[in-house]
């Protein structure tokens, strides 16, 4: 059953292309921008993904939006602000609280080195 309904829709998909249905779609060759669901377990991936389609964030991935908002802001900020302090101690507790759940933090990690890594390379630049 399910390898008759991959055929049609296969069928259909090369019917449009050829009647270039799909020529001059909005944003045409830009790449696609996916959610990013690597710390979410595999078998957890669906469910999430229809949560967050219904408007429903479970709290890690709420943990895990802020955390990355904070890193933005540390980006962004004097290095010797106050405001920088606050931002990395909020960091490390939603961290410390994100790995008492099991939840992987390496890709904190990443993200800062990547944004440090970022501010570097447009100092270097001016």
């Amino acid at each position: 059953m399910t390898l008759l309904i991959d055929q049609i829709v296969e069928q259909r998909i090369a019917k449009a292309i050829e009647n270039g249905e799909f020529d001059d779609l909005p944003k045409q060759g830009e790449p696609l921008i996916l959610d990013d669901d690597n710390g979410v377990p595999e078998h957890l991936r669906m469910g999430y993904r229809i949560l967050k389609n219904a408007g429903y964030l479970p709290p890690e991935l709420v943990a895990r939006k802020e955390v990355l908002e904070l890193c933005d802001l540390v980006a962004q900020s004097d290095p010797e602000s106050q405001e920088t302090r606050d931002a990395l101690a909020h960091i490390r507790k939603l961290e410390l609280k994100m790995q008492i759940k099991g939840i992987d933090t390496r890709f904190l990690h990443r993200y800062l080195a990547h944004q440090q890594e970022q501010k570097a390379q447009t100092k270097n630049k001016q």
